[in-house]
């Protein structure tokens, strides 16, 4: 069944990717990113490009996850143009690197607004209208990091990415009354495919940040990258997430899997998971609400 999906942060990497794998399956996807007129505006004619050359239904849309008068603004053209919203993407983030006692506070805010807060304004927008249809997936890429190997000098990313884990947890259990479905992806590290490294940021406090780095042996923080990068196959694929969201998008209502690691390097994340989900679907059934485990089947009404 043709679905109506939107994706945030699809200016590049496994949005973009996913934005293409989606349209290409059959699905009006809209890839959402900022400044469609300014520093997208490349990316903007990438996609348009690639809609008219592969005659598949992707189009762009104005989506900025720091503001909600942009989340509000970008869900009301969709359901203008469609009335509804049938899929929704939280894929939005940003990573960092560096030691973490070099970024400040205000720099940890700015991350964590952008990783949790930003699927919180798109959800506050989105959500209302997917509770009246009483039908609907929202889908969040996560990191195998809330459960698996946790290296160095990524503190402050993996914090957030496991805040934004907690949130996708507990919205699935207050949405299945509704119909709406939860799936939470798990890419592992792809050091190469997409953006996250290449465009990571740094710390603000540059002198703590030489004064940390002068405390340790030379080349600390390069051989940690490297080391982490070769933890991953050579023949490790980003495109393979875009897959793993496409089976799941694909996936008839109730079939649907909560939650799907891919994971090439293998960090003992998918093993952590299945604990942890287990955990917490017994901890249901012990209050009395194993129910909320999946959707209640509405019929689609």
């Amino acid at each position: 069944m043709k679905q109506v999906v939107l994706i945030t942060g699809a200016s590049s990497g496994f949005g973009r990717l996913m934005a293409n794998a989606l349209a290409a399956s059959g699905h009006t996807v809209y890839a959402s990113m900022r400044d469609l007129g300014g520093r997208n505006a490349a990316q903007v004619a990438q996609v348009a490009a690639y809609a008219d050359e592969n005659k598949v239904d992707l189009r762009t849309i104005e989506l900025d996850v720091q503001s909600e008068a942009s989340a509000e603004s970008a869900i009301a053209a969709i359901i203008a143009a469609h009335g509804r919203l049938d899929v929704l993407i939280h894929n939005a983030g940003h990573m960092v690197w560096g030691p973490s006692e070099a970024f400040t506070a205000e720099q940890l805010a700015q991350l964590y607004d952008v990783n949790v807060l930003g699927a919180q304004r798109v959800s506050r927008a989105a959500l209302p209208h997917m509770r009246r249809a009483r039908r609907g997936l929202v889908l969040w890429i996560g990191s195998s990091s809330a459960a698996g190997g946790v290296p160095p000098m990524l503190g402050p990313y993996f914090a957030a990415k496991a805040g934004m884990d907690a949130l996708a947890v507990c919205y699935a259990r207050e949405l299945a009354p509704f119909g709406i479905e939860t799936t939470i992806v798990v890419p592992g590290a792809f050091t190469k495919g997409t953006n996250h490294f290449a465009h990571a940021g740094s710390p603000a406090d540059e002198a703590r940040a030489a004064e940390y780095e002068a405390g340790l042996p030379a080349g600390f923080s390069d051989r940690m990258l490297k080391a982490l990068a070769e933890t991953v196959p050579d023949d490790a694929e980003p495109g393979i997430v875009a897959d793993a969201v496409v089976a799941a998008v694909d996936a008839p209502f109730g079939k649907r899997p909560f939650r799907i690691v891919v994971d090439p390097a293998s960090d003992g994340s998918a093993v952590s998971y299945a604990v942890i989900d287990r955990v917490r679907e017994q901890f249901l059934h012990r209050i009395g609400f194993p129910g909320l485990m999946w959707p209640t089947d509405h019929g689609g009404a």
